[in-house]
């Protein structure tokens, strides 16, 4: 049930505005460790962020279309 509130608050947001992650918004969007985050980025696998200065972002547009990427990967 919480994961169906998550998702639905998720789904919510990207109808409003234009809404930015954090690296612990989006460890937590997936449940993983923050490190598997970053590991992500690391090695260009992840979904794709971008810099705001210091500070790391991810776009929920396009973590969403990147979810959608890899599930259609994974039916091939």
């Amino acid at each position: 049930m919480e994961t169906a509130k998550r998702l639905y608050s998720i789904n919510a947001l990207a109808d409003s505005r234009p809404k930015f992650l954090t690296p612990d918004e989006l460890a937590e969007l997936f449940t993983v460790p923050l490190e598997t985050v970053y590991q992500w980025r690391r090695k260009h696998t992840g979904p794709p962020g971008f810099r705001v200065g210091r500070h790391l972002r991810y776009d929920l547009t396009a973590v969403l279309a990147w979810v959608a990427e890899q599930t259609q990967t994974g039916v091939s």
